[in-house]
């Protein structure tokens, strides 16, 4: 009897001569300790395909139904959002020498890749206004948590002020990463014309106990808070951190966060030349101020440049290894290990062929379909968009349709039908907000895209 050409071991053959070697007689022994009960004692409902051109013939008529990015109207982001990534970005992250997401611990060979992560980190510290940036985390959300923790070793404070608008996945992480240590998460209030920071109410809970504040530059809700230079004087007036989450490709056309007095910097690289690829991987944002206190206690790993053995040319190599891997796990800042290079390779090569200019011009767009889509879609009676008017938005933005008496959830519905995925709906996440969902605009979006979205909700709502 032949065995299968992709299992291992599986001739009737060798599958004999290894149950002898066990001393048993039948491969169910080695399940004896299960009981019965538990085991399936029929054979999977997997039907009988007897090539491989059979198989990806199965697998085409079955995934046919299915509809992806390129295949309707998408306006949804809310954490993982469509951009266009240029074909040469995944030429180069396909070439053997980076397509490892192994930690370079031998920097003799690996020069290459280290040099491309010093890029990144470099690119990163000039986005971001900060002296210092690691070599990426595993997404927004650990990279604020790692933020909070950090801010914790520090200042030796125990309270993490966080605006009461933020991602409900990022805060669950930020606060099973924070709460075992005894750090408690504070929510800040938002205005209610705007969606910004209620300043009255962060004034009233900061006080000498809080290690740092958090701010998102745009929000969840896609809105920018402009009160960046006052969040950053209270919050250092009482000797705390001022954090900073951003959308790298917004900083293309809005200041950068050390600019206004940040002092870590966090956020999500995922637009940075990374596809949607339901939903990761992702790759995080941790830059900070050139201090030792923060540098000593960052999380990650960082890439430096050095001089060689006979002193005379550069090198990269890992430095300020304070992981769990290398000292011990009481004294290591973080756990994160092999993380998301390839994905900061895909980011520093994106930038690179963007350009400064480029980025610039990207955000502009950006904006400028922000604009175009609140104006149009300002125009369906009972509409509201954005849910906060009196702010700028960038990117997405609140639609909250109350009034037309029709739920967020079939008018979703509608459009799918239609081929046209709305928005993210937050009904759960923010009941107070009503019938309302966060929808998304970047340059992928057409004025005719955003157009029929308009059209076929006006039918959709007048119907």
């Amino acid at each position: 009897m032949y065995g299968h050409p992709y299992i291992p071991n599986s001739s009737k053959k060798i599958v004999d001569m290894m149950m002898q070697k066990m001393n048993i007689s039948s491969i169910d022994d080695l399940f004896a300790d299960i009981p019965q009960e538990c085991i399936l004692k029929k054979p999977l409902n997997i039907p009988h395909i007897e090539s491989e051109i059979e198989l990806i013939k199965y697998f085409k008529s079955m995934f046919s139904s299915d509809l992806c990015f390129h295949d309707m109207r998408a306006f949804i982001g809310a954490g993982c959002w469509p951009h266009y990534i240029p074909p040469v970005v995944k030429s180069i992250v396909s070439r053997a020498e980076f397509l490892t997401a192994y930690t370079p611990y031998q920097s003799e060979i690996a020069q290459g890749l280290l040099q491309a992560l010093f890029e990144y980190q470099s690119i990163l510290c000039e986005l971001t206004g900060m002296e210092v940036a690691n070599a990426s985390m595993y997404d927004w959300s650990t990279a604020l948590a790692e933020a909070a923790l950090m801010s914790y070793r520090v200042t030796n404070k125990k309270t993490f002020i966080v605006p009461y608008i933020i991602h409900p996945d990022r805060k669950s992480v930020l606060k099973t990463y924070i709460e075992p240590h005894g750090i408690k998460c504070v929510e800040i209030m938002y205005d209610r014309e705007r969606g910004i920071l209620d300043l009255d109410d962060l004034k009233s809970k900061l006080n000498d106990d809080v290690s740092a504040v958090y701010v998102e530059i745009p929000s969840y809700f896609g809105f920018i808070d402009d009160q960046v230079y006052d969040i950053s004087d209270m919050a250092h007036s009482k000797n705390a951190l001022f954090i900073v989450g951003v959308d790298p490709i917004s900083l293309g056309i809005l200041k950068a966060p050390g600019d206004y007095g940040a002092d870590i910097v966090v956020g999500e690289a995922q637009p940075l030349g990374n596809p949607i690829n339901f939903g990761g991987p992702l790759i995080g944002i941790f830059a900070c101020k050139d201090e030792s206190k923060l540098i000593r206690n960052m999380p990650g790993r960082l890439i430096g440049i050095t001089t060689t053995k006979n002193g005379s040319d550069k090198g990269f190599t890992l430095v300020l290894q304070t992981r769990e891997q290398h000292i011990r796990r009481e004294k290591a800042t973080s756990n994160i290990c092999t993380n998301e290079a390839l994905c900061a390779i895909a980011a520093v090569c994106y930038l690179s062929l963007l350009g400064g200019h480029g980025l610039k011009r990207l955000g502009e767009t950006i904006l400028y379909k922000t604009s175009y889509a609140i104006k149009k879609l300002n125009s369906i009676n009972n509409v509201k968009a954005p849910l906060f008017k009196n702010s700028l938005h960038f990117k997405e933005f609140v639609v909250n349709i109350d009034d037309t008496g029709k739920s967020i959830t079939w008018v979703h519905k509608q459009l799918l039908r239609r081929k046209i995925h709305g928005g993210k709906i937050i009904v759960n996440e923010y009941p107070e907000f009503g019938n309302s969902a966060i929808f998304c605009f970047t340059e992928l979006h057409s004025n005719d895209d955003i157009d029929l979205l308009v059209n076929s909700l006006e039918e959709i709502l007048g119907g």
